[in-house]
């Protein structure tokens, strides 16, 4: 498994906005994270450093604008991040916390009829 950077939650987000668009300048995503926070520019730009210097990100200038692209694919974080939940919650067993939610009434008959459907899919999968 890849080891990726420890990034907070509100870093995370401005993540999704490059993984988003992959190559964005800083104004773009001010941009586009004024549409879903309140954060000023100056606290989107100091993240924005965080996670170069957290090497999440890489940077080049282009004019006058810096240029963002991620350093690790979105894909690859999730299943890091993913794989560590259920380590710490659940000791590495997704059966733990599939049961857990079941346990307390968290899934509603819909969303377990999509979990069987998803398994039923990768069962027949793996048959062929």
């Amino acid at each position: 498994m890849k080891k990726v950077p420890q990034i907070s939650d509100a870093e995370l987000e401005v993540m999704k906005v490059i993984w988003k668009h992959s190559s964005i300048n800083t104004n773009e995503v001010i941009k586009e994270l004024s549409k879903t926070s309140e954060w000023s520019p100056k606290t989107i730009q100091t993240m924005l450093l965080r996670l170069i210097k957290k090497g999440a990100l890489n940077h080049h200038k282009e004019g006058r604008v810096f240029v963002y692209t991620p350093n690790i694919d979105e894909s690859d974080y999730i299943e890091v991040k993913s794989h560590s939940f259920l380590n710490r919650f659940y000791n590495g067993t997704l059966n733990s916390m599939v049961l857990n939610f079941l346990e307390n009434d968290q899934l509603s008959g819909e969303e377990i009829n999509e979990l069987y459907q998803i398994l039923e899919e990768h069962k027949n999968r793996k048959k062929e």
